[in-house]
């Protein structure tokens, strides 16, 4: 499994409702740290960065602890990105959940790319947004048609934790409350 964080950049956030924006962020962060304390590689995208700017404060920071590959892309889908192609080759991930903005435009080119691919994606409905519910709607409705899994971030933490009583599931618990 791997994570991909698609695009939760500066200009874009601040153009996203506040609260759907702050579940989203949480959200994210509740994600990398499961990835960080099972090792489950990391990937983050930037669409056009001179543009949208860099990722999101709480974002960058936690990811700076994790260690994540970046991608730098012009495209919509990540996997139209040589960059991201290349990094999806050397990781050889079967199973990745997608993460990030917008949900209908990057997000959902990103799972059908994926899954075209050959991919089990999972996208936690939580840990996406988009500008207005409608496309975000359309955008998971989207999402569905690829194969992929519309989940939710406690859903994949628990999926990923498989059982109770571990440090990481008491830390990861306190974290989707």
């Amino acid at each position: 499994m791997a994570l991909l964080i698609v695009d939760a950049q500066e200009r874009l956030a601040a153009a996203m409702p506040a609260a759907d924006l702050a579940a989203c962020q949480r959200n994210i962060l509740v994600l990398v740290e499961l990835a960080r304390r099972l090792g489950i590689p990391i990937v983050a995208s930037e669409q056009y960065p001179k543009g949208l700017g860099p990722t999101v404060p709480a974002l960058r920071e936690a990811l700076d602890g994790a260690a994540p590959l970046r991608v730098e892309k012009i495209e919509f889908a990540c996997t139209d990105a040589p960059a991201f192609r290349d990094i999806a080759a050397r990781l050889d991930r079967p199973q990745w959940v997608v993460t990030g903005m917008e949900t209908h435009v990057c997000v959902y080119q990103t799972a059908r790319g994926l899954a075209a691919g050959g991919a089990r994606v999972h996208v936690p409905a939580d840990a996406v947004v988009s500008r207005s519910p409608a496309n975000m709607r359309i955008g998971l409705d989207l999402i569905e048609r690829t194969g992929a899994v519309v989940t939710s971030t406690e859903t994949v933490v628990f999926d990923v934790l498989r059982r109770a009583g571990s440090d990481d599931f008491r830390a990861l618990s306190k974290l989707v409350k």
